[in-house]
């Protein structure tokens, strides 16, 4: 009784995968015809099969463990709050207004904050998938290796987008209003988690290159707190030395603020989309490829 019990609790995680059970028709053999006959290479849509059974184990994962959506659901909230009522009267007046004005500035930009962080997630989810020996029963499968990264990445947009909602809902709530249209707020969102998915990469490689999450975790948010609190995201830049201000222009965050504000509150937008756009093209080119490369060398 508990032997049936506990292959049907663990059946999903592996659903739709090629298993490699002995029988007179196995499954990997319905993707011979997928892999191309020179190089036997994984098709594409077997590909996007073993994706989307990945992506599944991955929600499984999340709806046995919900804690860990704990960092989404509150994420937003208290730190909508805390620099709202913290901050928003002084930087309020700065800008020539209120805590009202202040609202509306930082909303945008909290939206780049949140993709940054939450793709912190996926280098420590990477690297505990490693400690638990997940990864183990993946290199027996037969099974593209970039469709295990690409799950992830897929599964932590979909948190992003749940973070970004939570987001707007207290901002709203809070008396937030759209200056331009409800486009140009899709289109920041959009923006927003095209950059995140960016730089999912990079903690991907981190975290299969560190020893331990904790390592992870540390080493993350030694780039992240300058790279947040040097941009635009909390408060403009004109008030900055002149050496920081220099950073800040170039800082992907603050094209990524600038950006989001101009397409919600109105303003110049072709500059800080495009250049969030390049960001984005240049992380993916570059640390797509490595983390591919590390994540097979490590399987």
């Amino acid at each position: 009784m508990s032997t049936t019990s506990t292959s049907a609790q663990a059946q999903p995680a592996t659903a739709g995968l090629p298993q490699d059970a002995p029988g007179p028709t196995p499954p990997a053999a319905r993707g011979a015809r997928e892999r191309t006959a020179d190089d036997g290479r994984i098709g594409l849509r077997a590909n996007l099969r073993h994706i989307g059974a990945l992506v599944r184990r991955n929600v499984l994962q999340i709806r046995q463990d919900p804690e860990s959506m704990f960092d989404v659901l509150l994420m937003p909230i208290v730190f909508t709050v805390l620099f709202v009522y913290v901050f928003g009267g002084s930087v309020g007046a700065s800008l020539g207004g209120d805590r009202h004005d202040y609202l509306n500035y930082v909303v945008p930009g909290l939206m780049a904050m949140m993709g940054m962080n939450i793709a912190m997630a996926v280098g420590t989810g990477m690297n505990d998938d490693f400690r638990k020996g997940v990864m183990d029963r993946f290199r027996t499968m037969p099974i593209a290796r970039s469709s295990v990264l690409i799950a992830k990445i897929v599964v932590e947009i979909g948190r992003m987008l749940v973070a970004t909602a939570i987001l707007l809902g207290m901002g709203f709530a809070l008396g937030m209003t759209v200056q331009t249209s409800v486009f140009g707020l899709l289109a920041a969102v959009g923006l927003s988690l095209l950059f995140g998915a960016a730089l999912m990469w990079i903690f991907i490689l981190l975290g299969l290159t560190m020893k331990t999450a904790q390592a992870v975790q540390g080493v993350a948010m030694i780039v992240l707190m300058p790279l947040q609190f040097g941009s635009s995201i909390f408060a403009p830049t004109k008030t900055m030395p002149g050496w920081l201000q220099g950073f800040t222009d170039y800082n992907p965050l603050s094209n990524l603020a600038d950006a989001a504000r101009g397409l919600v509150d109105g303003g110049p937008v072709a500059h800080s989309a495009l250049m969030t756009l390049a960001w984005a093209a240049g992380i993916t080119l570059v640390m797509a490829p490595l983390a591919v490369r590390k994540f097979r060398d490590k399987t």
